[in-house]
């Protein structure tokens, strides 16, 4: 079909593809079906996409291939035991209604308030806007006293009722989903392993089946999310409402007048508060409505597996749960050390480990492609694998290692898989594969896409103690005692003398330094080598010591020798 619009001018392509659904439709209906364009448009991509229908992309379709397009799109419209088309149309169906709590806002958003105020008339439509939204804050608050609000539903009352038997409901039908689910893997994995009962079982179609519960079950999960959130919603606007009625009543209180400026922002508060709540009822009825409306789709369950065909194809077998399923690998974990080229993530090295995006859903992208589709979940705790921005897991280290060594050719593969049962590209989140637009519902998810693993590991740091130089003053004392008895000592000490004395030892004593040149190495060279030597001074006095009288004689004695005795 992308061959069409490559050599066609835009209009007569978009001309030709409306007019192949058209015929489709009018085919399905002479049939007693009644077909949506959307799931016609659905169907006519996927036989396309699938190889062994002989369509060949690089060529433009003739009047032959789009007979035979539109005949094999009847015929898989028109077959009502298929598990795969019935989950192509809850998917379709789902897409066309879901809505999520961004979609409902009020009928005159805020955003719009600006340009709408510009219009003729515009003072007198804000003024009556606001005198409605302040009617509808008197009347609850009329309704809150007993004195007024007839007509006004309980609206925090319904959904504190309807919230919790939304979600119960939710909650039983996720775990029906869920236990089929676990017993079309139980039956697949031992299929896997045997090539022989794989034969057998062709016929009846348990990787399809498997396929339609667990798209049922993916939804439900959404619009239990979606309920979950709502009720905390709810819970939040319930303690906004009592704490509004309760100002009201205080500003209010028994006073004949009040000013308006004071009660009439808690009014326009009440009122937006109130439309809060209608938006919520809205919402949970849409959600249950549409929960409702998605069962419809499994009829082909019962019909293709009954309980008693059932339970011949588990007759000896173990059913696992999800859960039970990581448990029993959780210590089996990557050695990063085995891989210089891959890169590896672990809760305890990435801070949003539970944020990131795993490819396929959370399935491992190993069994699914080595095993021809079966879905087993994957163990994130296993460790994650970063290849080109994408994030895969898997079930077991060795399926880890394996894909590890040619991701590229196990991409293919699922990428081959998935032309041939349609259904698992949104199932496995492949739109961006193919190139076609990411359904409604998976919009909230898309930020998902840009989430950059925030890695982590141990470090340690150690600062001085005291980083600024100390400024304690040693000298302080606050001790006032403690000051005079410095005062008293300081006092004392003025009229103290120091005296000294000397003794015969210490006579003419003292201590002398001084301070010399160390000798160094010099050397001259001249004709011839000479040398003198001058004798050293050897002069004493003596009768210093040792004297009677009061008056001491010296004996000067030079003992220098001659130098020409040196």
């Amino acid at each position: 079909m992308s061959r069409v619009s490559d050599r066609m001018p835009p209009t007569q392509a978009e001309s030709v593809i409306k007019n192949i659904i058209r015929e489709i439709g009018q085919e399905c209906a002479a049939h007693g079906e009644t077909v949506s364009e959307t799931l016609a448009a659905f169907m006519v991509k996927a036989v396309v996409l699938d190889p062994s229908n002989g369509f060949n992309m690089d060529r433009t379709l003739m009047k032959s291939d789009v007979q035979k397009l539109v005949k094999l799109c009847v015929s898989r419209l028109l077959d009502s035991k298929n598990p795969s088309l019935d989950t192509i149309k809850m998917q379709v169906y789902f897409d066309m209604n879901y809505t999520s709590r961004a979609a409902l806002q009020s009928i005159f958003p805020q955003a719009e308030l600006g340009t709408f105020l510009t219009l003729s008339k515009k003072d007198k439509e804000r003024q009556l806007k606001e005198l409605t939204m302040v009617v509808t804050g008197i009347r609850l608050f009329n309704r809150d006293c007993g004195k007024g609000g007839e007509g006004i539903d309980d609206l925090p009352a319904i959904l504190q009722e309807a919230i919790p038997a939304t979600t119960q409901h939710i909650d039983s039908q996720l775990q029906i989903a869920q236990d089929q689910a676990y017993r079309y893997t139980a039956i697949l994995e031992t299929v896997a392993k045997n090539p022989l009962l794989s034969m057998e079982l062709q016929p009846y179609m348990l990787k399809e089946a498997l396929y339609n519960m667990r798209q049922y079950e993916t939804f439900l999960q959404i619009i239990l999310s979606d309920i979950i959130t709502c009720a905390e919603e709810v819970e939040m606007m319930i303690k906004q409402l009592g704490a509004q009625l309760e100002q009201l009543k205080m500003t209010v209180k028994s006073k004949t007048a009040v000013p308006t400026s004071q009660v009439f922002p808690i009014f326009i508060a009440l009122s937006n508060l109130w439309t809060s709540f209608q938006d919520e009822t809205v919402l949970i009825s849409v959600l249950s409505n549409l929960t409702t409306h998605l069962e419809p789709f499994l009829g082909a369950h019962e019909l293709l597996f009954p309980e008693k065909v059932m339970q011949n194809l588990l007759d000896g077998l173990t059913v696992k749960t999800d859960v039970c399923r990581m448990k029993e690998h959780m210590e089996d974990r990557v050695r990063p050390v085995d891989f210089r080229k891959q890169e590896w993530l672990f809760p305890e090295t990435t801070a949003n480990f539970d944020k990131l995006l795993i490819q396929y859903r959370g399935f491992c992208a190993y069994t699914f492609a080595t095993t021809d589709g079966l879905l087993l979940p994957g163990n994130p705790a296993i460790g994650i694998l970063k290849y080109k921005e994408k994030y895969y897991t898997f079930n077991t280290r060795d399926a880890a290692y394996l894909f590890a060594e040619s991701p590229e050719n196990y991409i293919d593969l699922i990428k081959e898989k998935a032309k041939k049962n349609a259904e698992l590209i949104q199932l496995l989140e492949l739109h961006q594969q193919f190139e076609t637009l990411i359904p409604y519902s998976q919009m909230k998810d898309v930020d998902k896409h840009h989430i950059k693993p925030i890695t982590k590991c141990e470090s340690s740091t150690q600062t001085d103690t005291h980083i600024l130089p100390p400024t304690i003053v040693r000298s302080y004392e606050w001790n006032e005692w403690e000051l005079r008895r410095k005062a008293i000592k300081l006092a004392n000490l003025r009229r103290k003398v120091t005296h000294s004395v000397q003794t015969d030892l210490s006579h003419m004593r003292r201590e002398n330094c001084s301070q010399v040149y160390p000798p160094k190495d010099a050397s001259t060279q001249s004709m011839r080598e000479s040398s003198t030597r001058v004798p050293r001074p050897q002069i004493y006095i003596a009768g210093l010591r040792g004297g009677q009288g009061k008056i001491t004689y010296g004996v000067k004695v030079n003992l220098t020798r001659a130098v020409d005795e040196t």
